[in-house]
Parts: structure tokens; sequence; C-alpha cells
């Protein structure tokens, strides 16, 4: 089979709505490596149009157990039948620039030979928030495929992994008994992207007395639900199946209340932002690289210019030339 590049945007998006894994893989490479040819793939996966996936984020501090976690969510959703997908983003190589962990190094074996799973880890790259930017085109690309569930399981980085808040319909925040002394700083960042709270390795001690103080710390949530507090021991799959009861009285809530449009939009204007904050960022570079730029780069090492009289005369020049 030809890569994607190789084929029209079309035959890519017709391809993936035929659940060819193959295609689905290719593409979502195509995605990491950005450009025009991955914006017109992109372009013909939205036109063709796919029910949305719901899905779950996966994110807390480094050592918290969330891919033990993420393994067991695996095995209860595929005994209930359900097919899922998981996007994994791993830490990014500082020679190569690729995930440094492999698509499938954390699955247990009858996972990665289940055609009911699909599983790809994403390079961290450059983003602060512990997601990878072709995120949302991935879950666009699994949409079509017809995955019906994606989980996103961020990189392990602490409070900046916030970001997980804008894909995830469902944001699952993993802490363990020993982030007791981190509740408070957390609280201005994970814990208020958190629409559930699970304290792993809860076998461990502190475990009740830190749920306890979550619940305190969680009360008088932001919207009308509840935020739960889940102690659960992953490893050998101790609460996850009220864990994944939990998730879906949060999906019924949002489908009931609405709040999933809300959020869908929110999703959707936020990635025009990040795509309007990248294309000004490169037209400012192009402009700051002309004859004209490097003169008034010049005249700012001299102090003649302030930044804000550089920033004015690039734009009123082009503003003007656009009027005449």
């Amino acid at each position: 089979m030809m890569a994607p590049e190789r084929e029209s945007a079309a035959e890519v998006a017709a391809k993936l709505r035929d659940r060819d894994r193959r295609t689905l893989a290719r593409t979502i490479s195509a995605l990491e490596r950005g450009g025009e040819n991955a914006t017109a793939i992109l372009g013909a996966v939205k036109a063709l149009g796919a029910e949305p996936a719901w899905t779950i984020g996966i994110t807390g501090p480094p050592g918290a157990g969330k891919s033990t976690l993420v393994d067991q969510l695996i095995a209860h959703l595929r005994d209930s039948g359900d097919q899922v997908a998981v996007c994994a983003v791993d830490p990014t190589s500082p020679e190569t620039g690729g995930s440094i962990l492999g698509d499938r190094v954390r699955l247990r074996a009858d996972h990665v030979v289940d055609d009911g799973v699909y599983m790809r880890s994403l390079a961290a790259k450059h983003s602060l928030g512990g997601l990878s930017d072709v995120i949302p085109g991935a879950i666009a690309a699994l949409e079509l495929a017809g995955w019906p569930e994606v989980i996103l399981e961020t990189v392990g980085v602490g409070q900046s992994e916030v970001d997980v808040a804008r894909q995830a319909d469902t944001t699952i925040v993993v802490l363990t008994p020993e982030s007791g002394d981190d509740i408070q700083a957390s609280k201005a960042g994970l814990l208020e992207v958190a629409d559930i709270v699970v304290i792993n390795k809860a076998d461990r001690p502190g475990a009740t007395q830190m749920a306890t103080s979550l619940h305190i710390a969680l009360s008088g949530s932001r919207d009308a639900w509840s935020v739960p507090v889940l102690q659960v021991v992953a490893a050998d799959g101790q609460g996850v199946a009220e864990l994944l009861e939990a998730v879906r009285d949060h999906r019924a809530y949002l489908e009931e209340s609405g709040m999933r449009y809300v959020r869908q939009r929110r999703r959707r204007r936020s990635e025009l932002e990040r795509h309007l904050t990248k294309a000004i960022e490169a037209r400012v570079s192009q402009l700051l690289q002309s004859e004209e730029g490097q003169e008034l780069l010049r005249e700012l090492d001299e102090g003649r210019r302030t930044p804000a009289e550089v920033t004015q005369r690039l734009f009123e020049d082009r503003q003007a030339n656009h009027a005449s």
C-alpha cells in the first residue's frame, strides 16, 4: 500500500472509513510530520464526518501508575465488548525528536493481538501541556476509522499536563497517597481540570486520609458535577470497575446537561487559536527576516526604536499595502 503522501487526501480518508489499520497508522504519522499534506488529509477526514468518540484523558504526576491504570481500563472495556484506541504521549527523544517508548511497549500481550484495541505512541515534542500537538487530528482519524472510545494518556510531567482537559470529554487525574503534600500545589492545576480523581496504589498508608482531604478540596466544584474521589489499586484491578462506572456516569451527565457540546465548541476554538498562533508566529518570522525587518531590528538594537514602534511599523506598512 502506498503511503498517504502518495495518495490523494480523499483516498486516505476513504480507507480510514473502511477501518484500514495501516492507513490509520500512516495517516497519524503524516499528521505528526505536518505540512500542507497533513492539512489536506485532515480536511478530507473532517469532510466525511464521523460519530464523535468519547475521549478519556488520563493525567497526573510521574510515578502515579497511569500506564498500569490504562491497561486495566482497556481490559474492562474489552470485557464489556467495547472497542478502544489509546494515544499515549511519550517523552521526546532529544536526539531523534520521536517518542522514546514504542507503540505497544506498555500493553499486555493479549491487548497487542486484539483487533478491538488500537495503540499509538506520540512524541510530546514541544507541547507544554503534556499532549502532542497532533492529538486533535489523531482523534479525528480514529473517529473516522470507527473507534468509539479513545484514551489519552499524557507524559508524566506534573502540573503542566492540564492541557489534557482541552481534548478529553472525561479527565481522570491520577494521584498516589504519597502525593498528599502536593495537593495544595495541584489545586491550581490538575485538580481544577479533574472530572474524576483516582488515588492509585490505595493499599499504601495514607490513602483514606488523602481521599478525605481531596473531597474537602473539591467541594463546591465548578459545575453541577460532583467530582468523585476513588481509591484504586491498578496493579491488581481493584476499584477499576467502579472507575469505569464513574466515567459512564460523567458521560451521561455531560450529554444530558448539554455540557458535552460546550466542551466540544471550546475544544474546536482552542484548536483554532493554536493554528492561528502558529500562522502568526511564522508570518512575524518572515517579516523580521525581510530587508525592512532587519533594518528595524538594527534600529531597535541601537536604541533608536522601541519594540512597540517596530511592531507598529511592520504591521502598518502591511495594512497600507493591502489597502492600496
